[in-house]
């Protein structure tokens, strides 16, 4: 069965839903959903620079924590454009948290200079954000398919022209003037992470596919705090880095503070460096966990704020208010992903990216705590904007298929790459990787792995969240981005070129 429409978006979170709500006016759009990814699980909030100079801070900000690789154009639409987003988010219904005069309400996370991030439901932002805009979504008519994109349908010109996907039943192919990949990071691809298991890197593995190319992909970022259950894989809770905004502290099982004298904003500092400041105590002291401290933090801050933080405590028998919380760094975030303009158009016609999946340049090689829901709400709208000014043509030429391989024993691809490609990396580890990789199969865990691998033993330096013990400092050699494509068989990612850093082509 076949059909046609102007716009397939692959992905149902912040991204995807900003895309199609942004077409829905102009458009015939389908929305493909295999899931609400990772959206709904963000507790944090979102960046929003409303202050006079406070854009210009939110840019320094991000550009420091990306430790200078950021692309200071797209920077300046993630802040600029921001503070809009969000007042149309708050237009469409979202219910932010309010001071007592009516203001937003906002808080500080680690790396920002000032408080500026607001939040829903004290710690459960990204539902509110996702419940907003799905219900936004709703009112426009467009339509909801659900099923797992499985492939790409390609013209024999080069152009991406349509999607299939499996909806449990049969393998439908949907064709299209445009499609645009939302499909979120590669979470899945390591044992332990915050994102759900719908989260695999598939939309990685499609665009490769597809003959796009990959960039910034060493960069993995690991959140400093998830909640200790005692459990080593699957999705894991988070425990939002607004606690320590807040007040709270993290400690060692002696009970010493870990970040003092490690950092000017001590427990509050970029992502990158308390995560490996919790992994160097974790392997120092011989444990699996390290203590996050808010006892010092009002019991009425902690109720009012972190709900769904208190909630995931008392899961495991820990009362946030009196005792220390157990926490420990996994899977996060991809800072990189699929190469794209600055309105998500990927070097292949026909074909986008947004979100997470893409890489605009907006987080270096570290993102700022807070800036992802933002940077799916303007750069969903930049997309949305391209493809109602300019819809590619219908082409209508031959085509052929490409569909998604198979992995094969995806939770050794997923030990093979927490173990050799996880906060600490070293050449040795990455070529054993590389090696054991071989004989993983062809779908998107192996893709994916590949590809981290790939860039990982490429980059000799250490900036950001990707750090190596052999090359442990930053080398001006090295300020070159990484990108990577599959190789002449199709299967296999490798370095494809280097190209200078966003700052120096300004």
């Amino acid at each position: 069965m076949t059909r046609a429409v102007d716009v397939v978006v692959i992905g149902s979170g912040v991204a995807g839903l900003s895309t199609a709500l942004g077409l829905a006016a102009t458009r015939e759009v389908l929305l493909l959903s295999a899931g609400d990814g990772s959206t709904p699980w963000a507790q944090g909030g979102v960046s929003a620079a409303y202050g006079e100079d406070d854009p210009l801070d939110h840019a320094h900000d991000t550009d420091v924590a990306g430790a200078g690789f950021c692309d200071p154009r797209n920077v300046r639409a993630l802040v600029e454009e921001g503070p809009q987003r969000v007042a149309e988010l708050i237009a469409h219904g979202a219910r932010f948290d309010r001071n007592a005069d009516g203001s937003l309400s906002r808080t500080l996370e680690g790396g920002h200079s000032r408080p500026r991030i607001v939040h829903a439901g004290g710690d459960a932002t990204g539902a509110e954000v996702h419940r907003a805009l799905r219900i936004a979504l709703e009112r426009t008519g467009v339509r909801t398919m659900t099923g797992r994109t499985v492939g790409l349908v390609q013209s024999n010109s080069g152009s991406i022209v349509g999607v299939l996907v499996d909806t449990g039943t049969q393998t439908e192919q949907i064709d299209a003037r445009a499609v645009v990949l939302a499909t979120g990071g590669i979470g899945n691809a390591y044992l332990a992470s915050t994102n759900p298991s719908t989260v695999r890197g598939d939309g990685i593995a499609l665009a490769l596919q597809a003959g796009a190319s990959v960039v910034d992909m060493e960069f993995v970022q690991f959140h400093p705090t998830v909640l200790y259950t005692g459990e080593t894989s699957g999705q894991l809770p988070l425990v939002t880095e607004a606690v320590r905004g807040e007040g709270a502290v993290l400690r060692d099982i002696h009970g010493r503070r870990i970040m003092d004298g490690l950092h000017p904003r001590a427990d509050l500092a970029p992502r990158d460096i308390v995560a490996r400041a919790i992994e160097s105590t974790m392997r120092r002291d011989g444990s699996n966990h390290v203590w996050l401290d808010a006892t010092g933090v009002a019991p009425d801050v902690l109720r009012r704020r972190f709900p769904t933080v208190l909630a995931s405590c008392a899961r495991i028998g820990v009362d946030l208010l009196t005792e220390q919380i157990p926490v420990a760094p996994a899977e996060h975030f991809l800072c990189g992903g699929v190469r794209t303009d600055r309105n998500g158009a990927t070097e292949v016609p026909g074909l986008y990216a947004v979100g997470e999946v893409a890489a605009t340049g907006v987080h270096g090689a570290n993102r700022l705590a807070s800036n992802s829901l933002l940077e799916g709400l303007v750069f969903g709208r930049r997309v949305a904007t391209a493809l109602t000014l300019d819809l590619p043509a219908r082409d209508r030429g031959r085509t052929h298929e490409l569909a998604l391989g198979e992995d094969r024993d995806s939770e050794r691809i997923r030990t093979i790459l927490t173990k050799y490609a996880g906060i600490r990396r070293d050449g040795a580890g990455l070529n054993a990787a590389a090696d054991e990789l071989e004989s993983a199969g062809t779908g998107p865990l192996a893709t994916v792995a590949r590809s981290v691998v790939a860039a990982a033993t490429a980059r000799q330096d250490s900036r950001g969240c990707h750090w190596r013990s052999d090359h442990p400092h930053p080398d001006d050699r090295w300020d070159d981005h990484i990108a990577v494509r599959l190789d002449e068989a199709g299967t296999t990612p490798e370095i494809s070129n280097m190209f200078l850093s966003y700052a120096a082509q300004k």
